[in-house]
This record gives C-alpha cells, structure tokens and sequence, in this order.
C-alpha cells in the first residue's frame, strides 16, 4: 500500500513543485497529532474547550422520536463557536501551523462556514488569513462572507467555471503553490493529498468520540445508527471514525440529490451532487477517489441547493468505506432537504443548515428500530436568503408564508 491510501482510494497526485510542502506536512501530522509532540493535541483540545465550547450536546430531539417512532438524537455541531463543525479542522490546522512556523493561512470554502471557522481561528491564535470562494458561493452566501472580513480575512472571488467550492480548491492550490515557504493551506474537508484526508478525519473525529461516550451513557447502549450529511466528508467522517469498529451501528452518508442523479452529458453538468452514489474513479484535487464526470473523463458542474455540499467529489477514506460496505451512501432532494429545514425549525426549535437538513431529510424515508445519532453539521443562519428564494419558488409545503407583515 502506498503513502496515504485507502484502498484504491488516496495518495498524493500533485504538482512537484508541490512536494516538499505536503512531506513537510505530513512530517508535521505524524509528529504532532499522532505522537502529540511537544503536547499539540493537549493544547488543541484546550483551546477547542475554552474558545470552541466544546463538547457538544448529544440532544434528543422529542418530537422527530415521536413522527418516527424510534428515538432519534441530535449531535449539535451547530452549537460549536461558529455556529458549524468546521472550526474543529479548522483551529487544528492554524494551530499546527503555527508549530510549524507558517506565518500565513490560505483556504478554501463553500457555504462559507469553514472560511469562517478559519479566518476566526487565525483572528484568535493572531494569523494572517486569505479566504478563496466561488462568486456563486458569494452570492448566495453573503453573511459568511461579512463575517470572514469582520475577522479581518481577506476573501477572493473566484470567477472560473460554475464559480463554486471546486473552482475555490483550485484557486487556493495555485496560491499554495506560489508560497509554499511561508504558507499553509487549510484544506476543510477530507479530500486532497495526504495527509490531508487523514489529518482531518482526526481533527474532526472528536465529534464520534464525544457521541459515542454521550450515546453510551444516555441511552446505556451503542446507537442503531449514525446519519451524517456528505460533501467532500469531514462531518462524515468525523461522524463515522469512532463508530467504525462498531459493526452493530449502521452508518448512513447523505448525499445531496438535487434535482435528479444523472449527468448531462452535452453540457457537463450533474443536477445533484452524489459522487459516492454515482460517481466514477478519478484524480480530483490531489487525490484519487469517487468523483463526477462525463464518459471523456472531465470532472462535471455539481449542483445541491446546500453550497456545502455542492462539491463534484468525495474523500478517499470515505470512497473506499463504500466500496467496503460499511459506510451506506443514500441521497436526498433538494425538495427533501427544505421541508426538513422547515421541520426541524418547526417541530425542535432548531433552523439546521441546509447540509444538516439532507441529514434530517433521510429519516422521513429511512426504516429504523432503534435510536439513530444524527449530525446536526451546523446551523442555518447563513442560509436565510437560499430557502426564502427556494422555498416560494419551489412551493415547498412546509414553507411559511414569506408575504408582507403587518401588525
């Protein structure tokens, strides 16, 4: 097996000039966060417990258990400083950087919620920080992107391709490239070339930890299963690691179904963004894994009404979980996803990001037993303006009425 892989799945497909930095990282994640050299992992988690508030509740949400009929427990990553599990990479990866004396960050984002978890990581541990993010991503993601430059980030627009989260990984490769002395790139999801998809999966890998143990003692057993929304991975992951060994919990990757999984393959465009339910073997970012692409081998548009999760690929680990069969890939509607929304804003008193709202989504169709440990990935604040707009024009039933008010 080669450096970096799962499987088929992994490995380091980048440019040389690329090279000495991702050694220098993976030096750097063998030393400090596997053998928690001089005491990064003690630290990591101290600054994820007074600045980060961890750990999170593992709540149960009363009256999805009673519409189901089985007990359905939320873990509220929404409730982590940021409002999303993103800061749980994020902070790691700043922190990490600073061990290795980068004096800049670079990263990438989508909806918006891992550039702000990083612009506020490098805000709190004094970093400079450079956000790149599709125009796409920019106008449907405004409040994110205030927030990035309120932490004194500067954000990039990226105006290439469908101006999203693929086109904002490659811009931000091409500024790695060019200043790879002094700069670290925050990659926010498990994808790209080791160590990247490994480092974290480990940094995000507290959330499993915490709900197995919450599970145990509140529920006094494992869970039936876990449900975890799936982009490029990490909430997934960081869902699924220390669950994995368990072979009695299930575990359930949402994808986003957008419109219908099928690729166009005159206009290269995917109306859905499921690369574990549909896609193909291929390099993508560094990595080789399960992505989406037309029969020639190009890499198509994606789409999900969820920025965070309109990504053409997946992590290797995650791909290679499939192949395995122990990780299930099901997928969801972009219709699906905004009644959840509405139903969990409704029904618990909680407006989930529409990531988390694929997540909630599946259990309408989903046939358990038993209680299910569900990542509620973050929040919905930044996607007001989507589901208004969505919402009304896709007549979502759950919807209220957005008319005028009066009192």
């Amino acid at each position: 097996m080669s450096v970096g892989t799962f499987g088929d799945y992994g490995g380091q497909y980048v440019p040389e000039a690329l090279m000495p930095a991702v050694e220098e990282l993976a030096d750097a994640y063998e030393r400090y966060v596997l053998e928690n050299e001089d005491g990064f992992v003690d630290e990591l988690r101290r600054h994820l417990r007074d600045f980060g508030g961890r750990p999170t509740p593992l709540q149960r949400a009363a009256a999805l258990s009673e519409r189901y009929g089985h007990d359905v427990y939320l873990k509220r990553e929404d409730l982590l400083h940021g409002g999303a599990h993103k800061l749980n990479n994020a902070l790691g990866q700043v922190l990490l950087a600073q061990y290795m004396g980068k004096e800049r960050i670079v990263a990438e984002t989508g909806a918006g919620q891992h550039g702000t978890a990083t612009a506020m990581a490098c805000a709190y541990l004094d970093v400079d920080c450079e956000i790149y993010m599709g125009r796409t991503d920019i106008n449907r993601q405004r409040p994110n992107v205030f927030r990035m430059r309120t932490h004194d980030a500067a954000v990039n627009a990226v105006d290439a391709g469908s101006g999203t989260l693929k086109e904002a990984i490659n811009a931000t490769l091409r500024d790695w490239a060019t200043n790879v002395e002094d700069t670290h790139y925050v990659i926010g999801s498990v994808v790209g070339p080791h160590p990247f998809p490994s480092m974290v999966r480990d940094f995000q890998a507290v959330i499993s930890e915490e709900a197995r143990e919450q599970a145990i003692e509140q529920i006094g057993d494992l869970p039936e299963a876990v449900v975890a929304c799936a982009g490029g991975g990490s909430n997934t992951m960081g869902s699924f690691a220390n669950f994995l060994e368990d072979e009695s919990v299930a575990l359930y990757a949402v994808e986003a179904g957008g419109d219908a999984i099928t690729v166009e393959e005159e206009t290269g465009v995917a109306p859905h963004s499921a690369s574990l339910s549909a896609g193909e073997d291929g390099v993508l970012h560094g990595a080789r894994t399960k992505l989406l692409q037309t029969e020639e081998g190009q890499v198509v548009e994606s789409h999900s009404v969820s920025a965070g999760l309109d990504y053409a690929g997946v992590g290797p680990e995650l791909a290679h979980l499939v192949d395995q069969g122990r990780v299930e890939p099901v997928h969801v509607d972009d219709d699906a996803a905004l009644t959840a929304f509405h139903r969990l804003s409704q029904d618990e008193g909680i407006i989930p990001a529409l990531e988390s709202s694929h997540a909630i989504a599946y259990l309408e169709d989903a046939d358990f037993d038993g209680p299910v440990v569900v990542t509620l990935s973050g929040r919905g604040d930044k996607d007001l303006d989507t589901v208004i707009e969505e919402s009304e024009r896709r007549d979502v039933a759950a919807a209220p009425s957005m008319g005028v008010f009066t009192e």
